[in-house]
């Protein structure tokens, strides 16, 4: 009996293991997205995170939620509030609270051009 429940909770623990590495380091799909970035907060009660938005157009309908968790990259992005960027980000299959409120989680920032403001 002790020896049939272990094997039970190995396997329940093992699928556990199996699964979160999977959710965590496969990614569902990568690309970049460009906008203004309107918001930029650490939110949570539990869980703090950090959360951002950016406009993809010009009367903000178009709006990309996404989530930070490498320290530079917060650092970017907060320097970088209110102007136009571009966001690199990887999609994971689902979302993990102690993570982030999405699945869209960003790698890379940079400053852009904005192209509402090219030609003048």
């Amino acid at each position: 009996m002790k020896k049939t429940l272990a094997i039970i909770l190995l396997s329940i623990t093992l699928l556990f293991a199996i699964s979160y590495t999977i959710v965590y380091y496969a990614s569902y799909s990568k690309g970049t997205r460009s906008g203004e970035l309107i918001k930029f907060s650490h939110k949570g009660v539990f869980f703090k995170t950090w959360e951002g938005e950016i406009s993809q157009g010009i009367s903000g309908a178009q709006i990309f939620s996404f989530s930070v968790e490498d320290d530079i990259i917060v650092k970017k992005l907060e320097k970088l509030q209110g102007r136009y960027v571009k966001l690199t980000y990887k999609e994971r299959f689902t979302k993990m609270a102690w993570l982030g409120d999405t699945k869209y989680f960003i790698i890379e920032a940079e400053e852009e051009v904005s192209p509402h403001f090219r030609n003048k």
